[in-house]
C-alpha cells in the first residue's frame, strides 16, 4: 500500500488546522489581476476617500514655512518645533498598524468617522495650544487619528473593487492625491499671511470636520459582518502572518515600498541638490517641486487610461522599467557631467511621473492578494512606507549639502531592488496564481 509523503501529510494537517479556526475567515483566492475586475468605484466616493487621505499631507506641508514663527511664539527651540513633525509622522505609522487590523474586526465606516472626528478635535487643540508640550502631544494624537483616512480609505477600495477596476480606482486616488503636495504649501502661505501658524492648524481642523460630514453621507460600510474577524490580539498576529505568507502580496508591496524609497530620497535631498548643486533659486526650486508633484498626478491619469487596454501588471512593469532607466540616467549624469541642469530636471520629472504608473497598480495588485484581510494588508503597506522614508532620509545627506551623489545612489539602489522584487517575487506569483485559476 503506497505511503503518503511526510511533507504532504504535514501540509494536510496544517490545512485542517487553519480551516478549523472559527475566529479567522479562511483566505479566499485572490482575484486574477489579468482579468478585468468588478464594477468601478463611484467617483464621488473616490474623491471623498482621496480627500481623507490628503489630510496627512496637508497637516504636514501647510505649516512647514511657519516653523520660525512657531518657535518664537511658543518660546521654544527649533528642535522642539521639529518634534511636532516627528511625532505626527510616528503617529501616522502607528495609527495605520492599529486601525487597519481593527477595521477588519469592527468594520470600516465607524472607525473612519471616529478617526476623522478625533483628527478635528486634535486640530482644535493644536490651534489653541498654550505650549510646545501640548502641541507635541496633540500632533501625535492627530497623526494616529489621521491614519484612519489613509489606511481605511485603501481598505474600502479593496473591499469594493478587484483587478483592473481596483487599479483604476487606486490610480484615480493618486491623481487626486498628487495635487495635495502642490496645493498645501500655496494654501499654507496664504493662510499664514493672515492667521499665522494657528490659522493653519485652524484650517486643517475645519477641513477635518468637513470630511467627517462628507464621510458620513458618502462612505458606506463595505465590510459585512460575516467577513469580519473576531478574536483578540492572537488573531491579529495570525492574520498578519497569513497576509505576509502571500508571496504576491510581499512582492507587490515590496515593489511599491522601494519605489516610495526612491521618491523619498528625492524629496529629502532635493532642497539641497537642486539649490546648492544645480543652482536653482528658492522660487525656481518651489516651481520645480510643484511641477514634479503634478508629475505623479499625470502618471496616475495615464495609468487610468492605459488600464482600459492593458493589465495592471503590464502598466506596473512599464512604470518600474521607466523609473529604472531614469535612475540609471540620473546616476550617470551626476557622476559624468556634474549634475547638468536640463538633464537632471527632465530625468527627475520622468522619474516622478513613473510613480503614477506604479503606486495605484502595485496597491491594487497587493490588495487583490489579501482580500481576506484588506485592513491588515493596507496597514502593513503604510507602515513599511513610513519606515523606508525614515531610513533613507539621513542616508541621502551623508555627503553634506553640496553633493548629489548620495541622492542618485539611493534612488538607483531602491529602484533596482524594486525591479528585483517585481520580476523575482511578484510576477512569478501572479503567473502561478493565473495558472491555478486556469487549472481550477
Amino acid at each position: 500500500m503506497p505511503t503518503r509523503p511526510a511533507g504532504r501529510t504535514r501540509l494536510a494537517r496544517t490545512a485542517r488546522s487553519l480551516s478549523s479556526r472559527r475566529t479567522l475567515p479562511r483566505p479566499r483566492p485572490a482575484a486574477s489581476p489579468l482579468v478585468a475586475g468588478a464594477q468601478d468605484v463611484p467617483i464621488r466616493l473616490l474623491v471623498t476617500l482621496a480627500l481623507l487621505c490628503a489630510i496627512g499631507p496637508f497637516a504636514v506641508d501647510m505649516y512647514l514655512p511657519t516653523f520660525p514663527d512657531l518657535a518664537t511664539d511658543l518660546s521654544t527651540s527649533a528642535a522642539h518645533v521639529q518634534l511636532t513633525l516627528t511625532t505626527f509622522m510616528l503617529g501616522m505609522a502607528a495609527g495605520q498598524l492599529v486601525l487597519g487590523p481593527l477595521s477588519d474586526r469592527l468594520g470600516r465606516r465607524r472607525l473612519l468617522l471616529a478617526g476623522t472626528l478625533v483628527t478635528f478635535l486634535a486640530g482644535v487643540v493644536c490651534t489653541l495650544t498654550p505650549s510646545i508640550a501640548v502641541l507635541v502631544v496633540a500632533r501625535l494624537v492627530q497623526g494616529v487619528a489621521g491614519a484612519a483616512g489613509v489606511v481605511i480609505g485603501r481598505a474600502v477600495v479593496a473591499d469594493l473593487a478587484t483587478g483592473r477596476a481596483a487599479a483604476r480606482a487606486f490610480s484615480t486616488l493618486g491623481v487626486i492625491g498628487g495635487v495635495a503636495p502642490v496645493v498645501a504649501p500655496l494654501l499654507g502661505g496664504l493662510v499664514a499671511g493672515h492667521g499665522g501658524w494657528r490659522g493653519i492648524f485652524g484650517v486643517t481642523a475645519v477641513a477635518a470636520l468637513v470630511m467627517v460630514v462628507a464621510a458620513y453621507f458618502v462612505v458606506p460600510e463595505t465590510l459585512p459582518r460575516e467577513r469580519r474577524h473576531a478574536g483578540g490580539v492572537r488573531d491579529v498576529v495570525v492574520t498578519g502572518r497569513a497576509v505576509l505568507s502571500r508571496r504576491g502580496y510581499v512582492g507587490y508591496v515590496g515593489t511599491l515600498v522601494l519605489v516610495f524609497g526612491t521618491v523619498f530620497s528625492y524629496v529629502s535631498a532635493s532642497p539641497f541638490v537642486l539649490q546648492n548643486v544645480v543652482g536653482l533659486s528658492t522660487g525656481t526650486y518651489s516651481l520645480v517641486f510643484a511641477t514634479n508633484a503634478l508629475g505623479i498626478a499625470a502618471g496616475g491619469a495615464v495609468s487610468t487610461r492605459a488600464l482600459r487596454r492593458h493589465s495592471p501588471v503590464r502598466v506596473l512593469t512599464t512604470g518600474v522599467l521607466i523609473q529604472l532607466a531614469c535612475a540609471a540616467g540620473l546616476f550617470t549624469t551626476v557622476l559624468a557631467f556634474d549634475a547638468w541642469t536640463p538633464a537632471v530636471l527632465v530625468l527627475l520629472w520622468v522619474n516622478v511621473f513613473s510613480c503614477g504608473l506604479i503606486f495605484g497598480n502595485a496597491t491594487a495588485l497587493a490588495a487583490d492578494e489579501v482580500r481576506f484581510a484588506s485592513g491588515t494588508g493596507s496597514a502593513l503597506q503604510g507602515a513599511l512606507q513610513f519606515t523606508i522614508g525614515a531610513l533613507v532620509s539621513p542616508l541621502v545627506g551623508l555627503a553634506g549639502e553640496h553633493s548629489a551623489v548620495p541622492m542618485v545612489t539611493m534612488m538607483l539602489t531602491c529602484t533596482g531592488l524594486a525591479s528585483v522584487m517585481l520580476f523575482a517575487v511578484a510576477r512569478p506569483a501572479t503567473r502561478a496564481h493565473a495558472a491555478t485559476v486556469v487549472t481550477d
